[in-house]
């Protein structure tokens, strides 16, 4: 399971992320909410294990390690981070990960065979940037789960290439309850879907808020005023009544 309590990471003037609690478990999907796209990035990264908090704690199996954290996760297409560039083409790109994977499983992991097993010829020759919302996340997903090591996956907006829900959400519910390989998945979008019942969680959810003191009521002491009631300003006399 994947815990989070009241991370947070300090910005140059506000937080970068603002503190933020919230549980993934393996066999769920978990939607996270936040308006901006730094805070969004921020947040992903340091579920995945890439960015350090400056406050708070994360845990996977009940591990604080950031090594362990990492090592189980995959981030997906963060910007400005690791999204694919877009001039490459869905062969070079699926090349350039498998590459990446770890070496003890990299031997059967050839670029050719993989697209075909994995259902991606009709694609290989595009590029990154002629890719669908739904087929480019069925991609990149595929390409972090080609290390059988990953039980994690944070997503970093998928919104942000489709406002379809349906773009989206079935791959990460599919693969979250695939009873095969069952995942905890974290998917920190813009705004949860309408049709949106299951776990969710907001960014700033652990922010404490201190509540201001009452301004003084302007007027006059009821110490010091006359016995005149017209000399006591009018909300004071509904006070003494």
């Amino acid at each position: 399971m994947l815990s989070a309590q009241q991370l947070q990471i300090d910005g140059r003037r506000d937080d970068l992320l603002p503190p933020t609690s919230l549980e993934a478990r393996r066999g769920e999907l978990l939607l996270v909410s936040g308006d901006g796209q730094d805070q969004r990035t921020a947040l992903a990264l340091a579920l995945s294990g890439r960015m350090k908090p400056s406050k708070g704690l994360l845990s996977w199996d009940n591990s604080t390690k950031t090594k362990k954290v990492r090592a189980a996760s995959a981030l997906i297409d963060a910007p400005g981070v690791n999204e694919p560039e877009q001039h490459l083409s869905v062969r070079d790109l699926v090349t350039e990960d498998l590459s990446l994977i770890p070496r003890r499983y990299r031997g059967a992991l050839l670029s050719k065979p993989w697209l075909k097993v994995n259902r991606f010829e009709d694609i290989a020759g595009l590029w990154i940037e002629q890719l669908p919302a739904d087929r480019r996340l069925e991609l990149l997903t595929a390409l972090a789960l080609a290390d059988p090591a990953l039980d994690l996956l944070v997503l970093d907006s998928p919104d942000r290439h489709s406002a379809n829900p349906a773009d989206w959400l079935p791959r990460l519910e599919q693969l979250a309850y695939d009873a095969g390989r069952p995942l905890a998945v974290v998917a920190v979008v813009s705004a949860l879907p309408d049709n949106w019942h299951g776990p969710a969680a907001v960014i700033g959810n652990s922010v404490t808020h201190t509540a201001p003191a009452e301004p003084a009521q302007p007027g006059v002491s009821l110490d010091n005023a006359q016995e005149d009631p017209e000399e006591v300003p009018e909300t004071l006399q509904r006070t003494a009544k």
